[in-house]
């Protein structure tokens, strides 16, 4: 059985990331959970992933189709070894949904995933300014029609109500000035992606454009500009409420969703009390506000009980059997496959976000999750699949049903499933036998055995969670 300290490696590296293969995971655990806290909030340690292997197999298709940079993006996930970077980038692509379903230009979008993964964990000042000039976002909340004189509120509006603040902690006037100080902010007009190919847009000011009048907003008032609106934005305890909670909500355990935030309570007022003191005392510092919640007593107790993502699930099955470690053509199955389950990536739904937690499941989505997750842990071939039969084969002595269970649940994991479920699970390993996969007459059948138990413990209702 895993150790507690195996286990909440696991449980930490599948929040911060997207798992772990078990020797990645062995070696974590062996380095210290502070030391490695460090290590995940501190990226530039570590090498960023080779785009130039990117390039040569997937070329120009990743600049004009959203779906190929999709599937790229899930490659990272698996391969990076800065896997807070990833997720930072996945959360603030939740939180600022932006689709290219609007713009249907990829390379802007490509661009705001990229700047996500180069701000994710600097201050939110600097995050929120870096969002105000992204050409996909100013073009999704039309802030390139907000101009002197015919103010366009979209942009003022989701930056106080889904960006920043959230329902009632602003007033009809405080969108109205915010618009007003945004007027201006725009973008360069790019090429057509055909027949020219890649060229992204670029964040553009006109002064010409811009309200230089005096405005109030939140309580201070002055010719007013969009950084002065970030700025004041930044300092709200409404703010460092609100991104608390989509914290708590993204890497510790199933919120409500959004929409009831104003009227529902936080799951545990203490955890968005410790965020929202991690935030001032950094001066909105993300890296300082995930050192702190890594490290706190309700993550590490918060074990399986968030649903994952259909980005995190499909990433880390992949992990699980050593799929996607170098690019393929299948790549774009399993940005498809995130798309079946609900998370179109590049695409959210609506500038609200995906609706997370149990609205990820129906019984579409989760025939698409247990289709795809069994099918991957079909092939006794694949790195990771291999790495559990060997290490099962290393045990020497055929391993009694309950040991075989046992270890199997460990080396997905370490997972841990209800009694329910176990009992199912053991009943399958007892009607086989002792496994022994050392007697080169059982190899095969032991083999089968294992990719029968595998597919059927990723199947369960415990895998579904993080």
């Amino acid at each position: 059985m895993a150790s507690d300290n195996l286990a909440l490696t696991a449980h930490l590296m599948r929040r911060a990331g997207f798992g772990s293969t078990r020797g990645e995971l062995e070696a974590h655990a062996a380095r210290g959970y502070a030391d490695l806290v460090e290590d995940l909030v501190n990226p530039e340690r570590f090498p960023e992933v080779e785009e130039d292997v990117l390039e040569r197999y997937y070329g120009w298709l990743e600049g004009v189709q959203g779906q190929v940079w999709a599937a790229v993006w899930i490659y990272r996930m698996v391969n990076s070894q800065r896997p807070l970077e990833e997720k930072m980038a996945l959360f603030w692509h939740h939180v600022f949904a932006t689709g290219v379903s609007k713009s249907d230009h990829p390379p802007s979008s490509i661009q705001q995933i990229k700047t996500f993964r180069r701000v994710g964990l600097s201050s939110l000042r600097e995050i929120l300014l870096e969002l105000s000039r992204d050409p996909a976002m100013v073009f999704w909340l039309d802030n390139n029609e907000n101009r002197k004189g015919a103010p366009n509120e979209n942009y003022g509006r989701e930056l106080l109500e889904l960006f920043s603040m959230g329902v009632g902690n602003y007033s009809e006037t405080d969108v109205k000035m915010a618009a007003r100080a945004f007027t201006g902010w725009t973008f360069a007009q790019p090429l057509g992606l055909y027949p020219y190919g890649f060229y992204p847009s670029r964040f553009v000011y006109r002064e010409e454009d811009h309200d230089d009048g005096v405005k109030t907003f939140l309580g201070s008032e002055g010719n007013l500009n969009g950084h002065d609106v970030i700025d004041i934005i930044a300092g709200q305890p409404a703010t460092a409420r609100f991104i608390a909670r989509h914290l708590y909500n993204f890497f510790v355990a199933d919120e409500p969703q959004v929409p009831a935030w104003s009227v529902a309570p936080p799951r545990d007022p203490e955890a968005i009390d410790a965020l929202v003191q991690a935030y001032f005392d950094s001066g909105g510092e993300m890296r300082s506000v995930m050192r702190v919640l890594f490290n706190s007593d309700f993550f590490k107790e918060s074990r399986f009980k968030r649903i994952k993502s259909p980005a995190e699930l499909v990433a880390g099955v992949m992990k699980l059997t050593g799929a996607n470690r170098f690019p393929d053509t299948r790549a774009l199955d399993y940005a498809d496959a995130t798309a079946a389950m609900g998370q179109q990536l590049l695409n959210p739904p609506t500038v609200e976000g995906w609706h997370t937690g149990m609205e990820w499941i129906d019984g579409g989505t989760l025939n698409e999750r247990v289709n795809f997750a069994v099918g991957q842990a079909q092939d006794a071939a694949s790195p990771g699949v291999k790495a559990i039969i060997d290490r099962l084969a290393r045990e020497g002595a055929p391993l009694s049903p309950k040991e075989f269970l046992d270890r199997c649940l460990d080396l997905v994991g370490p997972l841990t499933v209800g009694e329910e479920t176990r009992d199912a699970l053991l009943r399958h390993a007892s009607a086989g036998g002792d496994l022994d996969l050392n007697a080169d007459a059982q190899r095969e059948a032991g083999e089968g055995r294992v990719l029968r138990m595998l597919q059927l413990i990723v199947a369960s209702r415990e895998y579904q969670f993080a």
